[in-house]
């Protein structure tokens, strides 16, 4: 049996090698070869000449407020975690809920393109604090599922706002339809998952015409059905403000202040940008997040605001310093704690090998996740025996 399914993450994953000398000497590199691309050599290509020197033209006191969104984008991140993964579960401190997430942000900001790396440290973390692989696995699908579904929600409501003249700005069909469309689609998408059955695997176990074929289903159906233990468990915080309120708070909040950080460094420098448009511009231009050659999607997402604002009638030389303000606050604010913070993160997790699990602290791994999906029966097939299912899981899995 593999080292890795042991219950206290005394395995492969004990070394975490993502903040190593040869990483950050590259990632650092490419950053700035990309942001030279975009910010020196694009403008003066298109003939907008120095656009950078209008930087010093913004205001102090707008650059101070973006900052300050920009902290309460993390706290309410940090809160949405603390609700969904290392609340009931796991019953993680406010310090440790913080050393896991900013570590995973900076991992995210510098090695990967759409969360990968933040994704993979963070489930290190949880291993390592006690949690099962099945409960890290439908813990953090919920998490990101509901991090992610204000996305395409606001994207549905600012483009049939901006579309049919309620809110201002530019109302072109490939602006505010076609993103809507696809965001509704992708909402679709999210609400089958959870009609996946718990008991996938044994379903297509069923099928199998031999033992290797029938370990290989049984493997394989894992995936689909924590896919869908996850979104239930989302759907359900989401569908109960009192058992899920702070992760519904958390998750709005952070978009909230992440958009209030580029509302504010377009007001830097003087411009009023309409709201729809501030928001519908965020959300198009972070899709290029998941550019895979980009670490967080550097020199992608720069590139792909500047166009959508510019498309929206908002003038080059002001998106260029705006959007730039905007990417120094929101991109290169949190890493330096969050380095910190993942330093910090190996010390707590070097305590926790030596004093005990922090589940043992009264967590209680799945209760709390069965309670939730366990009100959504008539709604969601499978749901009914969705306690049995978790239970035998969680046995295997320790």
């Amino acid at each position: 049996m593999p080292q890795e399914e042991s219950g206290n993450g005394n395995n492969r994953f004990t070394e975490m090698p993502i903040f190593t000398t040869r990483r950050i000497v590259q990632t650092v590199v490419l950053v700035f070869i990309l942001l030279g691309a975009i910010y020196f050599l694009f403008p003066k290509l298109v003939g907008l000449g120095d656009a950078l020197s209008r930087l010093d033209d913004a205001d102090p006191l707008w650059i101070g407020i973006a900052i300050a969104f920009n902290v309460a984008a993390y706290a309410t991140y940090i809160a949405l975690f603390k609700a969904v993964v290392g609340g009931d579960a796991l019953r993680l401190n406010w310090t440790e809920t913080y050393e896991i997430n900013m570590a995973g942000v900076a991992a995210t900001l510098l090695f990967s393109a759409g969360g990968a790396g933040g994704v993979a440290l963070t489930y290190w973390a949880l291993r390592k604090a006690g949690m099962v692989r099945r409960d890290v696995g439908r813990r953090m699908i919920a998490f990101v599922s509901l991090h992610y579904v204000f996305y395409p929600i606001a994207l549905i409501i600012f483009g049939i706002l901006l579309r049919t003249g309620v809110m201002n700005g530019k109302s072109s069909v490939e602006l505010t339809i076609v993103p809507a469309a696809v965001a509704g689609f992708l909402l679709i998408l999210g609400v089958l998952i959870t009609l996946i059955p718990a008991d996938a695997e044994q379903r297509l176990a069923h099928y199998a015409h031999s033992e290797r074929s029938r370990h290989f289903l049984n493997t394989a159906g894992k995936v689909p059905a924590t896919l869908g233990e996850g979104f239930r468990f989302a759907l359900g915080l989401f569908t109960h403000p009192s058992r899920g309120g702070l992760a519904v708070i958390g998750a709005a909040g952070f978009w909230a202040f992440s958009i209030g950080v580029l509302w504010a460094s377009f007001h830097a420098f003087g411009v009023h940008v309409p709201l729809a448009v501030v928001v519908q511009g965020f959300f198009l231009g972070m899709v290029a997040n998941l550019f895979p050659l980009a670490p967080a999607g550097v020199g992608a997402v720069d590139a792909g605001m500047i166009g959508a604002f510019v498309l929206f009638g908002i003038p080059e030389e002001t998106v260029f310093p705006a959007v730039l303000i905007f990417r120094l606050v929101s991109f290169w604010m949190p890493i330096p704690p969050g380095i910190f913070a993942f330093f910090q993160l190996r010390h707590t997790v070097h305590r926790w090998e030596e004093e005990g699990l922090p589940i043992d602290r009264g967590g209680s791994g799945a209760k709390e996740f069965e309670a939730v999906v366990g009100e959504l029966p008539s709604a969601f097939p499978g749901a009914t025996i969705q306690s049995k299912v978790i239970d035998s899981r969680r046995r295997e899995d320790e």
